[in-house]
C-alpha cells in the first residue's frame, strides 16, 4: 500500500460511500487493526482484509472479514435510518 494506516483514518467498505467507522489503532504486530464501527463497537481487522490506503481513508474488502464484522457495518448507519 502506497500510504500508510493512521490513527484516526475513516473506514469505508466502497469508494464514494459513507463512511462505517475509523482507525482506533494499528496493533503492535503491525498486521492488525483496531476498527470501531459505528454502532458496533472495536473490532479487530486483518491487515490482509485492507483493499486500499489513501488520502486518510482505508477501503476493507469484504470478502475477507468475519461474520460479526459484516454484520456490524450492516447496522452503522441504522440510528440515522431508524424505519
Amino acid at each position: 500500500m502506497a500510504e500508510r494506516i493512521q490513527d484516526g483514518d475513516m473506514v469505508f467498505v466502497a469508494d464514494g460511500e459513507d463512511g462505517v467507522g475509523s482507525v482506533r489503532r494499528i496493533l503492535a504486530d503491525g498486521q492488525t487493526l483496531v476498527v470501531y464501527i459505528e454502532n458496533g463497537g472495536d473490532f479487530e481487522i486483518p491487515m490482509g482484509a485492507v483493499r486500499a490506503v489513501h488520502s486518510g481513508k482505508v477501503v476493507l474488502n469484504l470478502d475477507h472479514l468475519p461474520t460479526p464484522v459484516l454484520e456490524a457495518i450492516g447496522n452503522a448507519r441504522k440510528s440515522e435510518y431508524p424505519h
